[in-house]
């Protein structure tokens, strides 16, 4: 079968997903909905519903991971889907307020959302089938320099299914002997320099070999890089981080108005967390030290989830997460869903921070990576934010390595539309225990993980 037919079968699926999820939407505006509203449509308008739901759903589907049939589990689909369709039902919920002057009932968006979620599992199941009959597992090589573990990478994510690991090589194996790859279909590069990268790069592309590669500092920076044509030559400008006059202005705006109305929309859920903290007789707020652009040093304010007396030792230490007796009751449950960094609105609204951006290191901790790492520093290029690529991508003790390099990702190409992204990916990270995951015991930072 060539991958074309086999390309094309995988984007049939996918659209017959949105056909799915569409129907019971279908079903209860056509049946509901479209009888209720206050200049009803002819027939050509009410399907004009059912297509704006159907678009709607697929880019809070792509948005989400939800279409991700190799490289997320059968619950991670369905996770991702069930938050496509809340996102997609919910704006399509306010059109109907809208168009019906009143209040509708919410029942027939709840029944719609119960099948839908079976509609999913079951498009999940057979995707999962389909898609590895299409796609076996390939012959895959791991080329490994200083990062090992890639191996057991795939074993925990259950990729067994898409690489079948046949062979582990140092570089220096491969470089001696660059034809051990011939055989192999995928090849893994994990902490190569890029010397022998390049040369592993230029075999794989030239036998149709797929090379997944992780990336050092220099890869990250240079994606950011500007292609042009210089004295006949052909160039790529790279520099700081500098984003538009045009982005920085409707960055700023957006920051502005988004905090604005989420703090006035979230004040009540605000006033019960601090009703609840202030019942151990410590005060509901405290403020943290922190680094934003260019090193400038800011308070940040977050709800207190810790002991008053977390850090009587003066020592700056990360969270080890549940097991963190530091941290009091309310504490566990607002860190779980994040309501502790709610008050940072205030920041954003002050300019100090960003909805998206790096997150803001505290300067002792991130002293201490500096030695480890000089090129830490390089995340600081923009303002920090309230959530940020790492975040949605990374996990709490994620090792700074790795945050740096998504941070870098994230500044080396600043969009706009890629805030947005971000903003919207958020929501799917609240509900995931393993991304407020801890440091181990003993550890005081990420840089030992």
């Amino acid at each position: 079968m060539s991958i074309f037919i086999r390309e094309f079968t995988l984007r049939l699926l996918k659209l017959f997903n949105v056909f799915l999820i569409t129907i019971p939407f279908a079903w209860g505006w056509f049946n509901y909905y479209a009888q209720h509203i206050a200049l009803p449509f002819y027939d050509r308008g009410n399907w004009v519903v059912v297509a704006l739901y159907a678009v709607l759903y697929m880019i809070f589907g792509r948005v989400y991971g939800g279409f991700w049939i190799s490289l997320n589990r059968i619950s991670e689909s369905v996770y991702s889907q069930a938050l496509a369709v809340m996102m997609t039902s919910g704006i399509m919920y306010v059109v109907t307020v809208l168009l019906e002057r009143q209040l509708p009932s919410i029942w027939p968006v709840l029944a719609a959302f119960a099948v839908q979620l079976v509609l999913s599992g079951l498009w999940s199941m057979a995707a999962h089938v389909v898609y590895y009959i299409l796609f076996p597992a390939t012959k895959t090589i791991i080329v490994y320099d200083e990062r090992q573990g890639m191996e057991k990478l795939i074993q925990d994510y259950g990729f067994e299914k898409k690489f079948t690991v046949i062979k582990m090589l140092t570089v220096e194996q491969c470089i001696a002997n660059i034809d051990l790859l011939h055989n192999a279909q995928t090849v893994f590069v994990s902490g190569v320099h890029s010397h022998e990268r390049n040369v592993i790069l230029k075999y794989c592309v030239e036998h149709g070999i797929m090379m997944y590669l992780v990336p050092r500092i220099g890869d990250v920076l240079m994606s950011g890089a500007q292609q042009m044509h210089m004295f006949h030559l052909p160039m790529l400008r790279v520099g700081r981080y500098n984003p538009s006059p045009w982005h920085t202005i409707a960055k700023r705006t957006f920051d502005v108005v988004s905090a604005g109305a989420l703090f006035l929309v979230i004040s009540p859920l605000m006033l019960i967390t601090a009703i609840a903290i202030k019942t151990d007789g410590g005060p509901v707020f405290y403020k943290q030290r922190r680094l934003t652009q260019d090193g400038k040093e800011f308070d940040v304010l977050k709800f207190r989830s810790m002991r008053v007396d977390a850090e009587k030792d003066g020592v700056a230490r990360l969270s080890t997460g549940d097991k963190d007796d530091r941290i009091t009751k309310v504490g566990h449950f607002i860190r779980k869903v994040r309501i502790d960094e709610l008050p940072q609105l205030l920041n954003i609204i002050g300019g100090s921070m960003s909805v998206v951006g790096p997150r803001p290191e505290r300067p002792e901790i991130a002293s201490q990576y500096v030695k480890e790492m000089p090129e830490f520093s390089l995340r600081l290029q923009a303002k920090a934010g309230l959530t940020g690529y790492a975040q949605v991508y990374g996990k709490y003790n994620t090792t700074p390595y790795d945050k740096l390099q998504m941070d870098l990702m994230y500044i080396s190409n600043p969009s706009f539309w890629e805030d947005l992204r971000i903003i919207f990916a958020t929501i799917k990270i609240l509900f995931v225990p393993e991304s407020t995951e801890g440091v181990a015991e003993g550890q005081k930072t990420a840089m030992g993980k």
